[in-house]
């Protein structure tokens, strides 16, 4: 069986087959998804597909699998394994609730951070009961580096800069580096630290676009033990509620 996992978010669209709950190929499209996406179903053949989307043009994908494959629109119920506690589920980032399943389906019957560092810093956690009760959002590394000089009038606007790797700054530019990086690092470890108290057999799961640079620092710190870089997460997620939705509806 192959699944077709489409993740939609605000700059690129992800498409990822499976075949089963093996990750075949990804492919990245910043334009002419739809298109994109004709080609694989005349290429893969694929059965069951899943569209997460944070637009709201997933509907303008629902005819490219007409006749073609069974179309799961993923959504807050989609989710049948997760004990969701969340105050408001239909609000919860689908991104979010995809790399909380995600985490469950690697790693079941245990205590789980799933971190996202993307545009924003996302930090959930998922107990061995699968339970889920809420989150963290925090600006991400970009977004610190732009508010610093949208909302000043003389800093200036820093690249992202991933060999910096400095408690300090000796210049204007350093130290901005400083508070966005090594802060946002610090930050990190804290959450790392609170539920690694509680839990003591926490793992951490670390996806998202600045998933590297943040990996690569955790790898040379004392939690190097608990961290699992897992840069498709998301993607293994929303595979995973195909299964899950099959196996419901047998």
């Amino acid at each position: 069986m192959v699944n077709l996992v489409i993740d939609i978010g605000n700059t690129f669209t992800k498409a990822a087959l499976f075949r089963g709950r093996d990750l075949e190929e990804i492919r990245v499209f910043r334009e002419n998804s739809k298109e994109e996406i004709r080609k694989l179903l005349l290429i893969w053949p694929v059965e069951k597909a899943i569209i997460s989307s944070v637009k709201d043009d997933a509907k303008d994908y629902e005819e490219i699998f007409e006749g073609r494959a069974q179309l799961i629109r993923f959504s807050a119920a989609c989710s049948h394994r997760i004990d969701n506690r969340y105050k408001t589920p239909h609000t919860l980032g689908l991104d979010r609730l995809a790399a909380i399943i995600g985490a469950e389906a690697r790693y079941p019957q245990s205590n789980c951070l799933c971190i996202d560092a993307g545009t924003c810093i996302t930090y959930d956690f998922i107990n061995a009961q699968r339970r889920y009760f809420g989150g963290v959002i925090s600006p991400g590394l970009q977004m610190r580096l732009k508010s610093m000089h949208t909302f000043t009038e003389r800093l200036p606007l820093v690249e992202m800069d991933e060999n910096f790797d400095s408690a300090y700054g000796g210049d204007t530019r350093e130290a901005i580096l400083a508070g966005a990086l090594t802060g946002t690092f610090h930050e990190m470890t804290g959450f790392i630290n609170n539920y690694i108290t509680r839990f003591p057999d926490l793992r951490v799961l670390i996806c998202g676009g600045d998933a590297n640079f943040f990996v690569s620092r955790l790898k040379n710190s004392i939690f190097a033990h608990v961290v699992e870089p897992e840069p498709n997460l998301v993607l293994i997620g929303l595979n995973e509620v195909i299964h899950q939705y099959n196996d419901k509806n047998l």
